[in-house]
């Protein structure tokens, strides 16, 4: 859920010039999975830091953790008090220190690089005649559907089916494949969140709602 100051015309000025400055987040780090690389956390934080200090732009990022997820709640502040604010909470499938940390760590580099706005880009530039990297375009699409995921995470987990296929239809069948193609140790689904895709209830409630034209995995 976003939560907005009474008044945001300032810090929408100033987001504005302060993404007319930002350049990409460099993709520097290593995916095994894909044999690629894409941007972490420190090279989007890199990617903000000055234009957010010139325009009078600050963060702040808090983890969250319950029985069932963890998560971040980011804050993006301008210096005239108004604010943006945001939580970006995942499930857990394990409660362990590494998973608990990794969750959170995913959730501060997605939830700060789509409220400011940062594209991914490959260290050569990521030129349109060259081949893509996988996970960077994953990451687009999640840009791109942050509030139909967050809605889809939200209801899969009180299986509140409906709901989810409400959300998942707000998708386009081409963002569907993208997202589905990711593995669920580095891509938006868990384990758990790609069962429940294939479950009978969360298919009864898509062709309920939209028949057999929704696109599917």
């Amino acid at each position: 859920m976003l939560e907005t100051s009474h008044e945001i015309e300032e810090l929408a000025t100033a987001l504005s010039k302060a993404q007319g400055e930002m350049g990409s987040a460099k993709a520097s780090a290593d995916n095994p999975f894909f044999k690629s690389k894409y941007a972490d956390l420190s090279e989007v934080i890199k990617a903000l830091k000055e234009p957010f200090a010139s325009n009078g732009l600050s963060y702040t990022q808090f983890p969250v953790i319950d029985e069932d997820g963890a998560g971040v709640i980011t804050i993006l502040m301008h210096s005239s008090g108004q604010f943006m604010k945001s939580t970006y909470f995942l499930p857990l499938l394990k409660r362990d220190a590494q998973s608990v940390g990794s969750c959170i760590t995913y959730a501060r580099r997605y939830a700060l690089q789509s409220i400011a706005g940062i594209p991914a880009a490959d260290d050569d530039g990521n030129k349109a005649s060259e081949e893509r990297d996988p996970m960077a375009i994953h990451d687009e699409a999640v840009r791109r559907n942050l509030m139909s995921i967050f809605a889809i995470k939200a209801a899969i987990g009180i299986e509140n089916w409906e709901t989810a296929a409400e959300a998942y239809h707000e998708m386009t069948n081409e963002d569907k494949e993208i997202l589905w193609r990711a593995p669920s140790k580095d891509g938006v689904w868990t384990t758990a969140e790609r069962s429940a895709f294939r479950c009978d209830e969360f298919n009864a409630a898509r062709k309920a709602m939209f028949g057999d034209n929704d696109g599917g995995n």
